[in-house]
């Protein structure tokens, strides 16, 4: 009896995740996955972390990032391996995530008539990028497809780049290479280019968590892609992320000036600094408050809670 109710259990919840409300938007569902987001939200339920986040985003390393997610216990949302249109060019904002699957025919047709009776318009693959927003970075669960698995060219590049401001992250392929390189602020990290056309492949869900590789993506979640690859920050862990990488990057300045000085020893700098040390970064800091990446007030902040 006990087995019966726990696999009805485990049925209850797998019909709940991938209810067709997901696949139409149900911001229920994402407040609920999400509820550890205390600030604004998208009228589409997802979690809205603020510009100046972002833009304070844009200067951390993926390192320094990656090592903050990791002491919180995050240890799958990071993905490498990418082909990149401007790889000096990082893609900052909010997930805007969409699901792919290899097509069922009857399915597919069953979705984009539902889909049309909900209001959307053309073909699937157009229906996430209407529902983007300025900031979004949409993010697509490709599942590695791309011969014949190419989301995009270089016409929804454009209508990507006009509803968002912002560039992509796929789990799949893309055409027109050329076109897309010559959009004006637009980047993409890919799996890999193709000239074929996107077939046999069906949209599955829009605003869901999906799996990028080896890492998990969750709608709202900051996009941080560069160079070194795709790092995934859950947005209530945003700010965190960002001030203490902002401290790190302050701490490294002031310890590689230090080393080149002679003026400590890198088993001075690279362990637990005395109380000599900290009071020398601390003159440091006042002395050059324009190195500071962030502002005095929130390194005071956080200093007041840190142990060093």
């Amino acid at each position: 009896m006990k087995k019966i109710l726990f696999l009805t259990s485990i049925l209850a919840l797998a019909l709940y995740f991938n209810a067709p409300a997901q696949f139409f938007n149900s911001a229920e569902e994402l407040i609920y996955l999400t509820k550890e987001w205390k600030g604004e939200r998208f009228d589409d339920g997802r979690p809205k972390v603020p510009e100046e986040i972002l833009e304070r985003m844009k200067k951390i390393s993926i390192e320094e990032a990656w090592g903050v997610l990791r002491s919180k216990g995050y240890h799958n949302q990071f993905e490498g391996n990418w082909e990149i249109i401007h790889e000096d060019e990082p893609v900052v904002g909010r997930a805007m995530t969409a699901r792919y699957m290899p097509k069922r025919p009857e399915i597919m047709d069953r979705f984009t008539e539902k889909g049309h009776e909900k209001g959307r318009v053309g073909a699937m693959n157009s229906w996430p990028i209407d529902a983007l927003q300025q900031g979004d970075v949409y993010v697509a669960d490709g599942f590695g497809k791309v011969v014949d698995g190419t989301l995009i060219g270089d016409n929804l590049g454009n209508a990507i780049f006009a509803n968002s401001g912002n560039g992509v992250v796929f789990d799949g392929g893309s055409r027109d290479l050329a076109g897309l390189s010559e959009i004006d602020g637009f980047n993409a990290f890919v799996r890999g280019f193709d000239p074929s056309y996107l077939t046999e492949s069906m949209l599955m869900g829009i605003n869901v968590p999906i799996r990028i590789g080896l890492a998990t993506v969750f709608p709202g979640d900051v996009v941080l892609a560069k160079k070194t690859g795709v790092l995934f920050v859950p947005a209530h862990l945003a700010e965190e992320v960002v001030v203490r990488a902002e401290f790190i990057v302050l701490r490294d300045m002031f310890g590689h000036e230090m080393l080149r000085k002679g003026t400590y020893t890198p088993g001075e700098i690279d362990g637990r600094w005395s109380e000599e040390i900290k009071a020398a970064f601390l003159e440091w800091v006042e002395n050059n408050p324009d190195e500071l990446p962030m502002t005095k007030e929130a390194l005071d902040a956080y200093l007041k809670d840190r142990t060093w």
